[in-house]
Formats: C-alpha cells, sequence, structure tokens
C-alpha cells in the first residue's frame, strides 16, 4: 500500500433522527442519518404498499389473484 493517501480510520459516533445511537468506524467523527434499522419499515415490521392510483388492486384484478 502507498503510504499518506487512505484517510484516517477512527470510531465513528451515528445519531438517526428517531434517537437511536451506536458507534461504528468510519472516516468521519460523527455522523448524522434520518433513517436506521431500529425504524426502518423493513426490520420494524410495519411496512406497507403506499398505492394511491390503485395500481395493485388494479394488476390483482387483471390476473385475479384476490
Amino acid at each position: 500500500m502507498k503510504k499518506d493517501i487512505h484517510p484516517n480510520y477512527m470510531d465513528c459516533k451515528v445519531t438517526c433522527a428517531c434517537g437511536n445511537e451506536f458507534e461504528t468506524r468510519s472516516n468521519a467523527e460523527t455522523m448524522k442519518i434520518d433513517i436506521c434499522n431500529e425504524c426502518h419499515p423493513f426490520f420494524t415490521g410495519s411496512e406497507k404498499i403506499v398505492d394511491a392510483a390503485g395500481r395493485v388492486e388494479k394488476f390483482k384484478a387483471k390476473y385475479n389473484l384476490k
């Protein structure tokens, strides 16, 4: 490896908008994120299909999937 070309790798404190905090390693000391594994719908089990135009029902009706 070449010397003096790589960023400094250090402990990083990550803070989510939901209030969750955890530590990881990065080239930045702190990070502020909008979503994490504690509040993301996929991990919390509260995910929903957002269907404002009725596309899901139209698809199910077209292929008789109800």
